[in-house]
C-alpha cells in the first residue's frame, strides 16, 4: 500500500486522461520539433507516448504550426496514438486560437504563461485563450514561470516590499510573486467563465529548494491538480539528479498530480530519456509501477569479473526493449523484481526477496550460479551460457505467472 497521502485536487479531464483527484500521477512530456514538421512531429509525439508519456506538449508559436496541428491530430489517430496533445501558447496564443479554430479543435488543453501573453494588454489577452478554452470546451493549465514572470506584478510587489519596514529579500519578492500570478490567474479565468474542473496550476522554478517553497505554497492554497517539474534542469546527471531531488521531496508531500523532467538533451539524443526518468521517480518512491525493476550490486574486490555487470545490463536492456509488448499481453508485469547479484555476500538474500534473482560467482567461488524464484532455490547454472539460460527463466516465468487470461480468470 502506498504510504504517502496525496492531496486531494479537483479531477481535470485532458483528453482521455483524468488528472487530480485519487488518479495516477500522469507522466507527460513535450516535443522539440518544429511542429510545422508534421511528420517529424508526429513521429515523436508517437515515440514519446511508446516510451509512456501519458499527456505530450507541443509548440504552436506561429501560423505554420497551428495550421499543422488538425494534421499532426489526425495522422495520430490513423497510427491509432490516442495521447491527448497539448498546445503551448506564448505572446500571440490569443491571436493564433481566434484565428485557427480547427487547431483549437484538435488540442486537448491549451497551456498559458499569464507573463507571456502581452504587456498592456496582458490580462485582455488572457481573457481571449480563456473565452476560446470555453468555446471548445478545453482545460488550461496556467503555468507561470520564474524566468518569464508578469513584470509588471513583479515591479509592483518589489514597490509595495520596498515600503515595508522590514522588506524582504528579492527572491523572497519573486517567490511571492510566483504565487499571486497563479493565483491571481486562476481567479480571473473563473471570473471568465472557466469551470474550476477545466484547471491546472504550474509554479516552475530552476531552483530545487525555491520549487519546493512554491509548490508547498500553492498546494495549501489552490485546489486544482499541480503540475510538477523543475524548469531549465540542464543535461545529463545534474538535470536528472537535481529534478529528482525536488520532485522526490513535493512527491513524498503528497504534492503533485502530473510530472516532467525538462532535460537538455544532448543533440541527436533520446527525448523519451526524461519520460523513462519521472517513470523511475515514481516507481522508485513506490507510487506507480511501469517496468520490471533490475536489482544488481555494485561490485568490490570479491567481484572482479566483470560478468554480473554485462547479465545486469543485458536484462535490463531486454526488459526495456520488450515492455512495449510485455505491457500490452502481460498486465502486472510492471510489479516483477529481477535480482542480478554477483557473490555470495549479498546474492542469495537479494535474489530470494526478488520474483527472480540469481547469484553469479564471485572471485574465487565456485562456478555455479543458484536461481531462486519467489523465494525458493528453482536450480544452478553452469557453464558458458548461463545469460542465456537465465532469460528463458525469465521468459517463462512471465508466460506463466502474466498471462491476459489468468488476470480474466482471477
Amino acid at each position: 500500500m502506498n504510504p504517502i497521502k496525496r492531496r486531494k485536487s479537483i479531477v481535470v479531464q485532458v483528453g482521455n486522461v483524468s488528472v487530480g483527484g485519487d488518479n495516477p500521477i500522469v507522466v507527460q512530456s513535450m516535443t522539440n520539433t518544429d511542429t510545422a514538421d508534421i511528420d517529424e512531429t508526429v513521429d515523436q509525439i508517437d515515440h514519446l507516448n511508446q516510451a509512456g508519456s501519458e499527456l505530450v506538449r507541443i509548440t504552436v508559436n506561429n501560423d505554420a504550426a497551428a495550421k499543422a496541428v488538425p494534421h499532426i491530430k489526425e495522422k495520430l489517430i490513423n497510427r491509432g496514438v490516442t495521447v491527448p496533445v497539448i498546445g503551448d501558447f506564448h505572446y500571440n496564443g490569443h491571436l493564433l486560437l481566434t484565428k485557427y479554430p480547427e487547431m483549437a479543435k484538435s488540442l486537448a488543453k491549451f497551456r498559458i504563461n499569464p507573463g507571456n501573453t502581452g504587456t498592456k494588454t496582458r490580462d485582455e489577452n488572457f481573457c481571449t485563450i480563456v473565452e476560446q478554452a470555453i468555446k471548445y470546451d478545453k482545460p488550461v493549465r496556467v503555468g507561470v514561470n520564474w524566468g518569464s514572470l508578469d513584470q509588471q506584478l513583479l515591479a509592483q510587489k518589489m514597490d509595495e516590499n520596498n515600503q515595508k519596514e522590514n522588506p524582504k529579500s528579492s527572491k523572497a519578492v519573486m517567490l511571492d510573486t510566483m504565487v499571486e500570478s497563479a493565483r491571481r490567474s486562476t481567479e480571473l479565468a473563473e471570473e471568465v467563465g472557466l469551470p474550476s474542473n477545466k484547471i491546472i496550476v504550474s509554479c516552475k522554478m530552476s531552483g530545487v529548494q525555491d520549487l519546493i517553497n512554491v509548490y508547498q505554497r500553492i498546494a495549501e492554497d489552490l485546489p486544482y491538480p499541480l503540475h510538477l517539474g523543475l524548469t531549465e534542469a540542464g543535461m545529463g546527471m545534474k538535470g536528472t539528479v537535481a529534478s529528482s531531488v525536488a520532485l522526490a521531496v513535493l512527491l513524498q508531500k503528497g504534492i503533485g498530480d502530473t510530472i516532467r523532467v525538462s532535460l537538455t538533451p544532448m543533440p541527436g539524443a533520446d527525448r523519451a530519456e526524461e519520460v523513462r526518468i519521472c517513470q523511475q521517480i515514481l516507481q522508485s518512491m513506490g507510487i506507480r509501477n511501469f517496468i520490471p525493476q533490475v536489482t544488481a550490486c555494485p561490485g568490490c574486490g570479491r567481484t572482479k569479473s566483470t560478468y554480473f555487470q554485462e547479465l545486469a545490463d543485458e536484462i535490463q536492456k531486454y526488459i526495456v526493449e520488450e515492455m512495449p509488448i510485455w505491457r500490452e499481453i502481460y498486465p502486472g508485469v510492471e510489479d516483477l523484481n529481477v535480482a542480478v547479484m554477483g557473490c555470495v555476500v549479498n546474492g542469495p538474500g537479494e535474489s530470494r526477496h526478488a520474483n527472480i534473482g540469481i547469484s553469479l560467482p564471485g572471485t574465487f567461488e565456485e562456478p555455479k550460479a543458484p536461481v531462486y524464484v519467489d523465494g525458493d532455490h528453482f536450480k544452478t547454472l553452469r557453464g558458458d551460457n548461463i545469460g542465456a539460460e537465465f532469460r528463458k527463466i525469465l521468459e517463462d516465468y512471465i508466460i506463466d505467472n502474466y498471462s491476459k487470461q489468468e488476470a480474466v480468470d482471477a
